[in-house]
Parts: structure tokens; sequence; C-alpha cells
């Protein structure tokens, strides 16, 4: 199904390194919550302080409108191979161009710069991490994420050093974070099969039947779960967590015992309904939060500053008047309060 409700496996310590990897080379996510998509910067069209030296292999399109290909006498002009790009990716690429001069015009107007230095700076911060070189990261990157590393300075890494500078550093992490975080990675998780459906009525037939019948679990969630990919498993789905996202699913794993099936519950606001079944709960293997505090409190601090640097961004999209001539759709213009800056809360 297209909206996933459960969560993840506990964590090792290669999903560790995973979800770094992700907060890290996917820093842009946090744009991408306020749907935006900072993927396709051209290097000539970045600020100078930052547009990386050399072409490093980069192909770039030039004046001279030469034929791309020729099959046997046949020219294929670059006008053509244009124009189909254009077809399937102009709508994308001028999103794309759009979100990056909004960053630039608010940097511009709050006279901030981000330079070459600092780029490298935060990629070698994020290396050290790891307790990797920065070319040995960054070819990590490139081999688990496809992040070149021209891309990674150009779409990833700027982009975010401009967008935290415009959302200033009022991000703070609380024990309270500190400790769900810690409940949320490693406390003791709830084992459970699911049945979801679309449909209430449907819903209660398929619950009064797994009453009746529990140990038909099951092949009710292989018949009848909209959720095809746990139905192919009969209804298995990764130990649900606490702070995970879903407070109404999370409850009602944790309300349940052993062998015991929920009631038909709506857990998302598209119509969707669940049904438990409770199978055990994990062993706690981290029971000391002075294990892993420092690593909690570097993921949780991106993880703040990304919900940081989304709002402002939304914040920069509302402000912006921008005329999208392809699409014909104006969106923005709303003027700021009087005393607001696009970084203020």
């Amino acid at each position: 199904m297209s909206e996933r409700i459960h969560s993840t496996p506990l964590p090792t310590k290669t999903d560790h390194r995973r979800r770094l990897v992700l907060l890290a080379a996917g820093t842009a996510a946090a744009v991408l919550v306020a749907a935006v998509a900072i993927q396709m910067f051209r290097a000539d069209d970045l600020p100078a302080q930052v547009a990386p030296a050399g072409g490093s292999g980069q192909a770039r399109v030039t004046g001279t409108r030469q034929p791309l290909a020729r099959v046997n006498d046949q020219l294929i002009p670059w006008e053509s191979v244009a124009n189909e790009c254009m077809l399937r990716y102009g709508k994308e690429v001028l999103d794309n161009f759009i979100n990056r001069e909004i960053i630039q015009q608010a940097c511009a107007e709050q006279g901030l710069v981000v330079t070459a230095e600092e780029v490298d700076a935060e990629i070698r911060r994020i290396a050290t991490r790891f307790k990797l070189a920065p070319d040995q990261w960054l070819q990590m990157l490139e081999a688990e994420r496809n992040l070149t590393p021209l891309q990674y300075r150009r779409d990833v890494i700027w982009p975010m050093l401009a967008l935290k500078k415009i959302a200033g550093d009022d991000v703070k992490v609380t024990r309270e974070d500190l400790e769900q975080a810690f409940l949320r990675d490693y406390g003791e998780r709830v084992n459970c099969k699911m049945i979801l459906m679309d449909n209430l009525r449907r819903a209660n037939e398929v619950w009064a039947e797994a009453r009746r019948n529990p140990g038909e679990f099951e092949r009710l969630a292989q018949e009848h779960s909209i959720d095809r990919i746990s139905a192919s498993q009969g209804g298995q789905i990764p130990p649900i967590r606490r702070f995970s996202g879903n407070k109404e699913l999370e409850e009602m794993a944790f309300g349940l015992r052993d062998g015991e099936i929920s009631p038909v519950k709506q857990v998302a606001p598209n119509e969707r309904w669940v049904i438990l079944k409770c199978e055990g709960r994990t062993k706690q293997v981290v029971t000391d939060i002075r294990e892993v505090e420092e690593v909690l409190y570097e993921q949780v601090l991106e993880e703040r500053v990304q919900q940081s640097v989304a709002k402002v961004f939304e914040r920069l999209k509302t402000r912006a008047r921008v005329d999208n001539f392809l699409t014909n759709v104006s969106t923005g213009g709303v003027q700021q309060v009087s005393g607001q800056n696009a970084g203020g809360s």
C-alpha cells in the first residue's frame, strides 16, 4: 500500500550506520517534507562561492546546437532530444530551479553566504561521525545512495547549509526528546500481525470472523488486507515501537496481551482501518540511555534541524511570488508580518 503505517525493526549497528547515511546524504529530506525536490542544480548556476572547480566529467550544454548522434546517415538533432527531455522532465527540472532561486534570494536578502570552505567543512564533519576520511565517505554515498561528490556538494550540502543559516541557531534538544528517542529506537516493541482495510463495514465483518477463529487471522490477512506487502506474509509487520509517528496505532498495540486481537480502529485520516493481533513483545537490548546518549543526541539534533529547515523553506515559498509559465500556475507572494523574519517561529 502507499500508506505504510508501521515502523522499522529494532536497530542494529548496521541500521545506525544506514540511518546516519540517510540523515547526512538525505538532509534534503527536510526540504522534501515541505514538498520540495532540490536535485538537479547545474554547477554554473550555483553562486560562485560554492561552484565546484573543474568539469568533474559532467557533460555541459553549450551554445552550439550540433547533432547529438548519427545512425548510419541519419542525424539525431540536439533540438529533438531537448524537446523530448522538456516533455518528460521539464516541469520537475523547472521546479528545482525555482526552489533553488528561492533559497538564493533569501540568502541575498539577509546577506548570507555559504562558502566552498563551509561545504568542505560540513562534509568533513559528517565523514568524521562515521570515522571515515571525506573521500571514503563520498565513495560510500555514491555506492549506497547513488550521489556523486558533485551532486552531494551542490544538491544536498549547499542548500541545507543555506537553509540552516536562514533558520538560525534556535534548535534545542531537551531531555524529554532524548528519552523519547531512546524508547523509540531501543525500547520494547510489540510483534503484531495486521489486517488493513478501507471499508469499515467489511472491516467489522473480518474482525468478527477473526474473533471467532483467531487461528485464521493469517488467512484473513492474506484474503482481505489491502496492504499487499504484509498480506503476502499473513499480515506480519515490523515490530511496532513507541514514538514512531502513529500514536493511535502505538497505543492500540501496547494495550494488547499476547494472542489478543484488537478492535477495529481508524489509524489514518483517509479511511483506513486496522485490526491487530498481538504475538508477543521484543526484549529491550539496551536498558541504559547513557550507553547511547551521544548517538541519540546527534540523531535528534539532526531531526530537529531538518524540521526547522522544512518550516523555514515552507515560509520562504509562501513569501515568494512564483509565476510558472510552463504550468500557468502562480503561487506565493504572501508578505510577512512586520518584525518577523524567515527564520522565526
